[in-house]
């Protein structure tokens, strides 16, 4: 009899811990997870044929059922994008909603395609990354690994949101910061009096850069240890990625008038000190930025470019994600983005991306706060650095300008 109630305690005591397993699991990664099932990636797909209709029998719900349900939901691939209410079959979408975890979602429906033009950019320049991430010229370190030797501290620049199935890669210098505001929206991670935030120009600049109001990769690890880059990669094939990209050298020209021309004391004390002690026989700089400004101290634009080539630079510290490449950021060749932006196409891309994602309903791009650096102003900024120093800087960042399709700035090279 001992024997048999030992037994029989056991059994207890292992379905009640199976249970509380299931509940954890159903808590902490069901619930992040919800919509990895609904993928909102571009092109054309097949949706899955509809349930069978069955004949209505009451029954009780099974528990473990939802369980299997929503796992098979977790694990089973992409399925593409959901294809307008209006041109299919809605009968019973509720049923099938809640039997397929599908969660409620107003998507906007247009009446229109997108522009000819516009989808035709958009697979050029994805059609340009491929060719360029298999095309044996292009080199750079890191093109040839794969996404599970990619260390995760640099991963941080993708910034995941679970309730549209989104992933985008931002890029600083390249309307960060809007698109930045636009995650925080559509994530709803920034309540006003208990309501989610929906205008992005309303929502701070300190906050738009805080890290913890984005969930990136690089914060995976902390929440699912080991299964992390499983999930990771899952989201990848899941999810809709996209990010933003700019001519290289226009991009270092706005890093710099945005760090340097401007009285920033972070930048100043970690980076501008070093190049006036450095590149303008400086070695006692000002100890703080108000006191190099007040007596007109400041590195050029020249000394900036020099910093970027000097082989200590990249000794002391990787480079800043201000001027670092785009490759180093985003990882074109382990990630197939389904949208690629161009700053100088910005307002165009930006409609045509929050359609595509069907979210203009719920959000607007912010057109009030655009960098205001242009291409033509290269041939000014360049003219006080050396023709050598340029042809080392292109070949510095030429993977992006070859990735992403900006041409070779040949006036500046051949001179």
């Amino acid at each position: 009899m001992g024997t048999s109630r030992m037994f029989r305690i056991f059994v207890v005591l292992g379905s009640a811990f199976m249970i509380l397993l299931i509940i954890i699991y159903w808590d902490d990664v069901g619930a992040s997870h919800l919509y990895l099932h609904t993928p909102v990636s571009p092109g054309p797909k097949i949706l899955h044929p509809p349930p069978q209709q069955r004949p209505q029998t009451s029954r009780t719900p099974s528990f473990l059922s939802d369980i299997d349900a929503f796992v098979n939901q977790f694990l089973e691939p992409g399925t593409g994008e959901p294809t307008d209410p209006a041109l299919t079959d809605t009968s019973n979408q509720s049923e099938k909603a809640e039997e397929r975890y599908i969660p409620r979602r107003e998507w906007k429906i247009h009446l229109t395609p997108v522009a000819a033009e516009l989808r035709e950019r958009q697979e050029q320049r994805r059609r340009l990354l491929q060719e360029m991430c298999a095309n044996d010229s292009v080199v750079f370190p890191g093109k040839n690994r794969s996404f599970d030797d990619i260390p995760n501290k640099e991963l941080d620049h993708l910034i995941v949101d679970d309730r549209h199935g989104i992933i985008y890669c931002y890029v600083p210098k390249v309307a960060c910061s809007n698109w930045k505001r636009i995650m925080i929206v559509l994530s709803e991670s920034l309540l006003q009096d208990g309501v989610p935030q929906r205008d992005p120009l309303a929502i701070h600049r300190d906050l738009v850069h805080n890290s913890s109001m984005h969930f990136t990769f690089n914060k995976f690890w902390k929440r699912y240890g080991k299964f992390a880059r499983h999930l990771m990669k899952v989201k990848l094939k899941k999810y809709t990625k996209f990010l933003f990209v700019r001519d290289p050298f226009v991009r270092l020209i706005s890093a710099y008038r945005n760090k340097f021309e401007l009285q920033n004391e972070d930048f100043y004390r970690r980076f501008a000190q070093v190049m006036l002690r450095r590149y303008a026989n400086q070695p006692t700089p000002p100890a703080s930025v108000d006191e190099a400004f007040a007596v007109g101290i400041h590195p050029s634009f020249s000394h900036f470019i020099q910093y970027l080539l000097d082989p200590q630079t990249e000794k002391d510290m990787p480079f800043n994600e201000h001027w670092r490449q785009v490759y180093r950021l985003c990882h074109p060749c382990q990630i197939q983005y389904d949208f690629v932006g161009h700053l100088e196409t910005a307002e165009e891309d930006a409609e045509h991306l929050l359609r595509q994602l069907r979210v203009d309903n719920v959000v607007e791009f912010p057109t009030s706060h655009r960098n205001l650096t242009a291409s033509s102003w290269e041939s000014d900024w360049f003219s006080t650095v050396p023709v050598e120093a340029r042809r080392e800087l292109y070949k510095l960042y030429e993977p992006d300008f070859r990735l992403f399709g900006y041409d070779r700035p040949d006036s500046l090279l051949n001179e």
